[in-house]
């Protein structure tokens, strides 16, 4: 059993992000700019956000946090993004999710221009993806294609098992590992909720993306021997054996399957700083202007 450390790769992408930085500015150039919407006390959200903001300091990228309460109107937030999107000093801009309920997020998600959508969660760089036109790729999907590619795991002609269809994860990743790229071209099959004898599909799989939300939910006897596994799981459980009381857990139930795995992304330190790493990425990508030529 291999580990996928995706904290090592990530700082590989920081190292060759601030070379990128550094050659801006000694060029004259704009440096590159990420703002970030904030809106509420999430404790979660504003981990997220800081360690946007951090990595944003430590590859030299201008930052900028707009911080908005909890009660804000949706009309009140468009108008905030609205101004993000005429700002010509922030090249990209996420809106951290999940959004209080008086607001509806798909608006928010297509009030973003798709040129500075550099989560790529607009239509447009989805539909582009789709196409196989080049987009902005949703961060974490893109972080784990940038995991198998770092670690030159075979995907062409193996069988993928995606666990969870969600817009954020699931659903593109499937997209992704089906095209015909390296990596890709798998055979994919996508599970999900009404998924009937999942163990069926998973014993078969090649390569397992698991991103249910559910600690603990893949166990040894639902995999072959040699499975790729990448758990996209994060949640949050009861331990005796931590100060605090809890620690973080994954999808996969790392200590029951792991010696049966060719390869295992752990919880945390595996998939969660390729998603901040990608949005870096995508950020001097949009600094560029390479997805959306002028």
């Amino acid at each position: 059993m291999k580990l996928i450390d995706g904290r090592k790769v990530s700082e590989e992408i920081y190292q060759s992000l601030k070379i990128e930085v550094d050659k801006i500015k000694s060029a004259g150039g704009k440096v590159p700019h990420l703002a970030a919407v904030l809106v509420g006390n999430n404790p979660a959200s504003q981990t997220y956000v800081n360690a946007k903001v951090k990595a944003c300091e430590q590859v030299g990228f201008g930052s900028t946090l707009v911080k908005l309460d909890e009660s804000i109107s949706e009309i009140e937030l468009l108008a905030a993004i609205q101004k993000l999107n005429d700002n010509t000093e922030i090249d990209g801009f996420i809106v951290q999710l999940p959004l209080p309920k008086q607001i509806n997020e798909n608006k928010v998600t297509q009030a973003i221009l798709p040129q500075k959508d550099v989560d790529g969660f607009h239509p447009t760089n989805l539909g582009r993806m789709v196409l196989n036109l080049p987009s902005y790729l949703p961060a974490t999907p893109f972080g784990i294609v940038k995991l198998l590619e770092a670690y030159e795991i075979d995907t062409a002609g193996k069988h993928c098992v995606v666990i969870g269809r969600s817009h954020i994860v699931g659903s593109p990743m499937s997209i992704l590992l089906a095209r015909n790229s390296n990596p890709g071209n798998c055979t994919v099959t996508l599970c999900h909720s009404r998924t009937q004898n999942l163990s069926h599909y998973t014993q078969q799989a090649d390569i397992i993306i698991v991103a249910l939300g559910k600690p603990y939910f893949l166990k040894k006897e639902m995999i072959k021997e040699g499975v790729v596994v990448i758990d996209v799981g994060i949640s949050r459980v009861e331990s005796s054996s931590t100060k605090s009381g809890f620690k973080l857990a994954g999808d996969a139930d790392f200590d029951d399957i792991a010696e049966k795995c060719s390869y295992i992304t752990p919880v945390p330190g595996g998939v969660g700083p390729m998603t901040i790493a990608s949005l870096m990425f995508n950020t001097l990508l949009a600094n560029r202007k390479e997805i959306y030529k002028d």
